[in-house]
């Protein structure tokens, strides 16, 4: 499989893609104009590179609308610098040296992928080609069969190859990837039957059914997940990200090891228990504020995206009316102008015609003008609005903060009284026994009252 040729391995500089480009391109004059003027590569649709005996793929960067792109027999160990390419639609790599599959990560147009004959013995690294709809891998070392589930994922796959690879000797091969990639239309360039298809679904019914029932469970993890960053991203939107709980509080005690060994006081779990519930309850009026107030700022910046397109397209309408009665008008007088014969008169009239251009110039101009004055004061009302909108969050977030403070110097407060009343019958010696180890001071060691 190794092939190897008389000449050098070659490096893919500009010289072989300017000379590549020029041969594909446009024959006869517009191929002449082509030449004379250059061409840009950011233009090419299509490039054909086979049999350079190409080593690496490399300075495709500035083919960025590249859409086919042809490298098959060729001396390639490794897919790379493709990374610009993605309006890339098909691609052969045939009949190279690649023994992995990578570097296609940002091919998230392609729909034709061919590694046939290379080295390549596992299928992975495709996820990106989520519009893969042609695959073939044949003659290369694939040997796990249970590799070919890996394509499953793969919705719009029709046309697959392995044929020439030792999983294709299996005697279960067609009817293991007919049940397992039911969608699939051709396999080594054969169509599969329907009645092929009812056998291989019966014969592995169960551990498909298994199958399933794990992609749907992993499915539903993965809408969740997504569903959780949604959300995530309007409460952080509406600036109130983890206010809808006990995060915020919780956070606050995190670290807090000495306030932890506090809360086993008599007295005190209950006072932090009230203080929480208290703390939580406004932390959500704040959520729920936040997300209000969003939904007033959403409707203001669509109201406003809404003024500025009909301001546009009102603004359009009457330009291309002017331009509609100034064609109508002249039509017929350029046909005039034509069939004039007087040099004299065919002046005269084109002065006038410059006239009537200059006027209709200086219309559209006077439009645009206004269309500018009307979006700047479109503008400066959408951006009072919004401070005031954003003004009176602030202010009234202020306000809950500060019952916030408020609770907390309360909570302070009676936290105090309860260490002052314990304290004061520790020194008494009415509290002993009942003393947590790890919050008794060592100047009150147990069995003895100590001293202040």
């Amino acid at each position: 499989m190794n092939r190897l040729y008389d000449m050098e391995p070659r490096v893919m500089d500009d010289e072989m893609l300017k000379l590549a480009v020029g041969e594909q391109g446009p024959r006869e004059e517009a191929g002449q104009l082509a030449k004379q003027e250059g061409i840009l590569f950011k233009d090419v649709l299509s490039l054909q590179l086979d049999f350079q005996n190409i080593l690496r793929i490399d300075n495709l960067w500035q083919f960025e609308s590249l859409q086919k792109l042809q490298l098959d027999n060729n001396i390639i160990e490794k897919i790379e610098g493709l990374e610009n390419l993605t309006h890339l639609v098909w691609l052969d790599l045939s009949f190279n040296n690649i023994e992995a599959i990578e570097g296609l990560d940002t091919l998230v147009n392609l729909e034709d992928l061919s590694l046939f004959n290379n080295r390549i013995s596992k299928i992975d690294s495709l996820d990106a080609l989520v519009k893969l709809q042609v695959l073939s891998l044949g003659n290369n070392h694939i040997g796990n069969l249970m590799n070919v589930i890996y394509l499953r994922r793969f919705k719009a796959l029709r046309t697959l190859s392995l044929s020439g690879n030792p999983v294709a000797e299996d005697e279960d091969y067609k009817m293991f990837i007919c049940a397992y990639l039911p969608d699939l239309v051709y396999l080594d360039f054969r169509r599969l039957d329907d009645h092929m298809k009812e056998l291989a679904e019966m014969k592995h019914q169960y551990s498909i059914d298994e199958l399933k029932h794990r992609e749907n469970l992993v499915q539903a993890r993965l809408e969740d997940e997504q569903a959780r960053r949604e959300e995530l991203e309007e409460h952080k939107a509406a600036f109130v990200e983890q206010l809808n709980g006990t995060f915020l509080f919780d956070s606050m005690y995190t670290e807090d090891v000495e306030g932890s060994k506090l809360s086993h006081l008599p007295g005190v779990g209950e006072l932090l228990e009230a203080y929480k519930d208290k703390f939580v309850i406004i932390c959500l009026n704040i959520f729920e504020y936040g997300l209000k107030q969003q939904e007033k700022r959403k409707a203001e910046l669509d109201n406003f995206m809404e003024c500025v397109q009909e301001a546009i397209q009102e603004n359009q309408e009457q330009g291309k009316l002017k331009i509609a009665k100034f064609e109508e008008k002249h039509l017929l007088s350029l046909n005039a102008i034509r069939e004039e014969s007087e040099l004299s008169n065919i002046e005269a009239k084109i002065v006038q015609y410059s006239e009537d251009i200059t006027e209709l110039f200086n219309v559209l101009m006077t439009l645009e003008m206004q269309l500018m004055e009307q979006l700047e004061e479109t503008i400066n009302m959408f951006e009072r609005n919004i401070i005031d909108l954003v003004g009176l969050f602030v202010e009234n977030v202020q306000s809950l903060m500060a019952q916030c403070r408020d609770l907390e110097n309360h909570h302070h407060e009676k936290l105090l009284e309860i260490a002052i009343n314990i304290l004061e019958k520790i020194v008494k010696g009415e509290m002993d026994e009942d003393l947590p180890d790890d919050v008794r001071s060592p100047a009150f060691p147990k069995g003895g009252s100590g001293t202040l």
